[in-house]
């Protein structure tokens, strides 16, 4: 069993001025991982988190912070500047240690599970310094990320300029005839609850319970998305991506699978399950994993497509380090009217009185109608009087 963690300050300097947050010490046990979605299953709050994230966006933030984990240390410019991400600070603003060490050679000096020491800025293990970096505060990011934002028409210029230019390339492809793969799930007039791990992916599914209660549609996880389908508990009938960031759980879970390829036919997802031994079907398209469960659901008839944590926006996108939209901006124009953002449904979808809402209020009205004419004497005759004329009516002896 993993130590817990232990936090206490350094004692004060001879100077006698208070001890400052950075000069906390910190022991915990290394967890590394270059792919901080893959990494946050395995944290917990023994651990110090050592990443590989230039410009740490929102989920990868929000996992950090559910993990419990005290400390992060990243080898990557948290903040490049490249676009306004609020990853950092919110990470900071959690409670939650962030250093920056840009180039440390972390992932080479430790293994997984060495126990390290966080003193201030610098990484130790058994006293030996393996990197010093730089303790973010919350005050010093706050202010970045309003400069970034005030500069962000600089970053949407670059993006639709990228993106223009590749939709000449991918114009054809998205406009034109779809090779679908044979799916057993029936989309044709189902609605259909297309989820990604997008920033807001918690918040939509919870508005949407009563949505998905009464209306039952086809749930489409995708990648990660389908971890979220089950953390919500509920089961996805599909699971569709590149296989990267679906736990093995969700994969095993009983969904059809479907890997998204590559245009030149490349499916890295189709190693991964042959290994797990899972049948799966393949379906090659560009743009991404996202933009073919639409076109997917679309093309097969679904009624309405609802899209859950989908990117919408120019940070969603470069968050996601999206080079353009032209993909995501062809699919929407070919499905159209049929997609609507979650937080759209859960704001007009009325799920009005359920069945079992009014039997639980009949049955209220039932007991407490019984106490009034059992504690009312004059009640209490008069149901013995209906009762018996009853009885005569129906012959009852």
């Amino acid at each position: 069993m993993a130590p817990l963690v232990r936090i206490r300050r350094r004692p004060p300097r001879s100077n006698g001025r208070a001890t400052p947050p950075s000069d906390l010490v910190i022991h915990g046990t290394a967890r590394l991982g270059r792919r901080t979605k893959d990494l946050v299953r395995r944290l917990g709050a023994a651990d110090i988190a050592i990443i590989d994230h230039a410009d740490l966006d929102r989920v990868a933030a929000e996992d950090l912070v559910a993990s419990g984990v005290p400390v992060v240390v990243n080898v990557a410019p948290s903040v490049t500047g490249r676009y306004p991400n609020a990853g950092p600070l919110l990470l900071t603003r959690a409670g939650v240690c962030l250093i920056d060490a840009p180039d440390a050679p972390l992932f080479e000096e430790l293994r997984e599970g060495d126990p390290v020491t966080i003193l201030g800025g610098e990484v130790r293990r058994n006293g030996t310094v393996l990197a010093s970096g730089r303790v973010l505060g919350a005050a010093e990011l706050s202010e970045q990320l309003s400069g970034h934002r005030e500069r962000v028409d600089e970053a949407l210029a670059a993006f639709a300029e990228n993106t223009v230019t590749r939709l000449r390339g991918e114009g054809e492809l998205l406009a034109g005839r779809i090779e679908l793969p044979r799916v057993r799930t029936a989309f044709r007039d189902h609605h259909v609850l297309i989820v990604v791990r997008g920033s807001s992916y918690r918040k939509d599914l919870r508005a949407l319970r009563a949505y998905i209660r009464d209306v039952r549609p086809v749930l489409v996880g995708v990648d990660g998305g389908a971890d979220a389908i089950l953390e919500a508990g509920l089961k996805p009938n599909v699971v569709l991506g590149d296989m990267d960031s679906a736990s093995d759980e969700a994969l095993r879970c009983g969904a059809e699978l479907v890997v998204h390829a590559y245009p030149d036919g490349r499916a890295p997802g189709c190693e991964r399950l042959e290994r797990l031994g899972l049948d799966h079907q393949v379906l090659r398209m560009v743009g991404t994993s996202q933009d073919s469960a639409m076109l997917l659901a679309h093309e097969q008839g679904a009624g309405l497509i609802v899209s859950v944590g989908a990117q919408f926006n120019l940070v969603d996108f470069l968050e996601r380090s999206r080079n353009g939209m032209s993909s995501t901006f062809l699919t929407r124009l070919r499905v159209g009217e049929v997609l609507v953002d979650a937080k759209g449904v859960s704001r007009l979808y009325n799920p009005g009185v359920t069945t079992r809402q009014l039997a639980l209020f009949l049955g209220a009205a039932l007991v407490l109608l019984t106490i009034v004419v059992m504690t009312t004497p004059a009640l209490s005759d008069l149901m013995d009087l209906i009762w018996l004329k009853l009885k005569i009516i129906l012959g009852i002896q």
